[in-house]
């Protein structure tokens, strides 16, 4: 991954941020990196041309300051096994736009928009806005606590012409991407672009497939007045087997080679019925130790048609209408459920759609030292989760089978549960930027969020959810009447740069399904009922101060942050992995103290190096009780968060050829609550090499590269997602292991 840069703040727009209106072109031209201004972080096109191509958007951002990334696969593309924080805060509690479409919560399971990997493909990505502190107020989001990260589509060229690009790798890793732009079109400049991008990769340990397809299109209509009109169109189709969840006792007592028993039925159906044949005996939870097959396929279509209006020499009008429909199952196998037909293992499938539509519309206004904006968004949201059991055959004497995972599912034996949500979001915005002086920029403004959400049950099969009801006939409402934000941003003298930013935001309750995340929702309707005055939105104050220093050969940066979080929402688990008997408490306050500095150096021509440290403490403010029990977790370290991450990075370009190498360390992670297991630290290093042919017949910018991901061979732990769910003490299954060392090369240019 190639190394920060910054520029002056002077160089970019104001810290505001508006989602809809194109960056200034120079400003993706310094160094091609990353830039600052204020609180807000742009990351260019340039960081997906030095990684591994098809490298997710989130993945992307792993070597900023105070980012936390982490995979089960070197892309990043594993919507199950990745995990991303940004100053502590979870990519649950990010806000995600995509040209200002809102793409909701970015996580497995995604029950409010599209994960951010399969929103667009990472060529077409045109630069990526992050706040780290406090999203914006005009952010289309209800789950911003912290962060923000906006990402827009680069627009069709100008010339006819495309792009062709073919990657190949370990373990039969193959990448192919093609995009064909039309140039404009006719006098007035319409102009569009179609491409088509399909990633396949073998599970590095285990057998199985990753399969993710795609197919973008963007359509621009300029129109006079210095307007225009924009479609965005993505189709998504993924189908991956997914690795085998692990507890810290399965990787200390079997190794990290642990995997599912596929394409092995014969294994699986046996270890259910309780002969193993891998030691599993040896852990205190056997039959948890592998399944035959987890697997997700998901099919997603998502569309927006942007408008930008000059109504006046200082007014404009931006708006954005869209819609978007899921259909997804993600299938597990259950050692725990026998089939109706006498099978000891059944197939769990959860099948969730998702049908949302909505708008955006915002107006500006410059007067004199003035920029006002503010505007609206409204989302309906229907979410259908439901969760089926589906019989395994039976396995006859000297027969070998493999069932598909990826079978159409039909017939259930069995509707384990199902609840049906409806959320309707209103949000507005007013904010104001004044520049006094010609390097002074001040900012204020607020938000008001009111989020309506009901929930219906449309199915309970007792024996296995344990409860007569699940929540349903219900609903809950997050309204935060004033979410003030406000942030400053001072070149005081030539290179020196001062900023701040202050704000209150609020994240609406989360759905999911039974017993799957941190949701109020995703219980028993008794537990709802016991719950329902205790808990309340999630909230935080976000602050942090920073100075900058830039120049040609030096650029320093110091950012100081505290956030305090109030009714902090947390997932108890315990129990197997495929029925976890999951709590949902209000986990009181968190405290939230950090810092992150970062310096680059530029010696020589070509050469540029990168170092940044980042510093966090946080920790629960209260205690929990449970049934009338009471645990100790005042003061202790915030789960799954490091204390300290270190950053390096050397990139060196000369003539036609350019290398580079990262190297990040993550110190160890709380695992339990009550911090009486914790996940090891670790060193990440990777290298990448690219050379530009330049032009041969047809093609240009014929470029060869070659990246080593893990170069070290590392072997590391994370969550396999925000609402995996850890354990108030000990351990749990919702543990992946890291990628190991991988090799591709490939091949782009453009015609």
């Amino acid at each position: 991954m190639p190394p920060l840069h910054t520029v002056s703040a002077s160089q970019t727009p104001t810290a505001r941020h508006t989602l809809t209106r194109p960056m200034q072109p120079e400003l993706m031209q310094v160094q091609g990196r990353h830039v600052s201004h204020g609180a807000l972080t742009v990351i260019s096109q340039h960081v997906f041309t030095n990684a591994v191509a098809g490298t997710s958007v989130m993945k992307a951002l792993q070597n900023v300051p105070g980012v936390l990334f982490q995979s089960d696969d070197a892309q990043g593309v594993d919507t199950g096994g990745v995990k991303l924080y940004i100053h502590g805060f979870s990519q649950n509690q990010i806000g995600f736009s995509l040209d200002g479409i809102p793409l909701g919560e970015s996580v497995y399971r995604n029950y409010n928009g599209l994960n951010a990997v399969a929103a667009l493909s990472s060529e077409n990505v045109g630069h990526m806005e992050m706040s780290q502190g406090a999203g914006a107020v005009d952010m289309p989001s209800t789950n911003v606590l912290g962060g923000a990260i906006m990402i827009s589509s680069s627009d069709p060229k100008d010339k006819f012409g495309g792009t062709l690009a073919t990657t190949g790798g370990s373990n039969a890793t193959t990448h192919t991407f093609i995009r064909i732009d039309s140039g404009k079109l006719n006098s007035i400049g319409t102009k569009f672009y179609v491409s088509y991008m399909r990633n396949d990769t073998k599970l590095w340990k285990g057998y199985g497939t990753q399969f993710f397809q795609q197919a973008n299109l963007k359509l621009v209509q300029p129109i006079r007045n210095e307007s225009s009109v924009s479609l965005l169109f993505d189709w998504a189709d993924v189908q991956q087997f997914n690795y085998q969840s692990e507890t810290l006792e399965t990787v200390q007592k079997l190794g990290y080679g642990v995997s599912n028993y596929y394409p092995n039925y014969r294994l699986a159906y046996e270890a259910a019925q309780g002969i193993y044949s891998h030691g599993e005996n040896m852990t205190s939870d056997p039959k948890d130790v592998s399944y035959y097959a987890g697997t997700t396929a998901s099919r997603d279509l998502l569309g927006g048609l942007n408008f930008h209006l000059k109504l006046a020499d200082h007014l404009r009008w931006d708006s954005v209408v869209y819609g978007h429909s899921q259909k997804a199952n993600t299938q597990w196998s259950d050692p725990w459920m026998a089939s109706a037909n006498g099978a000891p293992l059944s197939e769990i499938v959860k099948q969730p759609d998702i049908q949302r539509f909505g708008l955006t519309s915002s107006m500006t206004y410059n007067l004199g030292k003035h920029e006002i904006h503010g505007g609206i968004w409204y989302e309906n949201n229907k979410y259908i989760s439901n969760m089926f059991a589906y019989n395994d055959p039976l396995l006859v004497t000297g027969q070998t089978l493999t069932p598909n995972p990826f079978r159409k599912w039909s017939d259930p034996f069995a509707k384990l549960w199902g609840q049906t949500y409806n959320t309707n979001t209103l949000q507005t915005y007013i904010e104001d930027i004044r520049r006094p002086v010609k390097d002074l920029s001040l900012h204020a403004g607020f938000k008001s969020m009111l989020s309506t959400t009901r929930v219906s049950q449309t199915g309970n099969y007792e024996p296995y959810t344990g409860t007569r009801a699940l929540a349903g006939g219900v609903g809950l409402t997050t309204f935060g009447a004033f979410l003030p934000h406000f942030s400053g941003d001072w070149h005081f003298v030539t290179h020196h740069e001062l900023y701040f930013d202050i704000a209150k935001n609020m994240r609406a309750y989360p759905q999911s399904g039974y017993h799957l995340s941190a949701s109020p929702f995703a219980v028993s309707q008794d537990a709802f009922d016991l719950s329902r005055s205790s808990v309340k939105p999630e909230t935080s104050w976000a602050y942090s101060v920073g100075y900058r220093f830039t120049q040609r050969r030096v650029d320093f940066s110091v950012n100081a942050y505290r956030v305090n979080f109030s009714n902090r929402l947390g997932a108890l688990v315990q129990g197997s992995q495929t029925n976890p008997q999951t709590t949902v408490l209000n986990l009181g306050g968190v405290t939230m103290n950090g810092v992150d500095a970062g310096l680059t150096l530029r010696p020589l021509h070509g050469l540029s190096i990168f170092n940044s440290i980042s510093y966090n403490h946080s920790t629960y403010d209260n205690n929990i009780t449970q049934q009338d029990t009471t645990y100790v977790i005042k003061g202790k370290h915030v789960v799954n968060y490091p204390d300290l991450m270190y950053k390096a990075t050397a990139e060196y370009t000369y003539r036609k050829a350019s290398f580079d190498i990262d190297a990040l360390y993550t110190s160890s992670r709380p695992f339990s609550y009550t911090n009486d297991t914790s996940l090891p630290s670790y060193w990440l290093v990777n290298f990448g090499a690219r050379y530009n042919f330049g032009r041969i017949g047809c093609l240009e910018n014929l470029t060869a590269s070659f990246n080593v991901t893990n170069l070290t061979g590392s072997r590391y732990l994370i969550m396999t997602g925000d609402d995996g769910g850890n354990p108030l003490s000990g351990d749990y299954q919702s543990l992946v292991i890291g990628a190991p060392r991988q090799f591709f090369g490939g091949v782009k240019a453009d015609f």
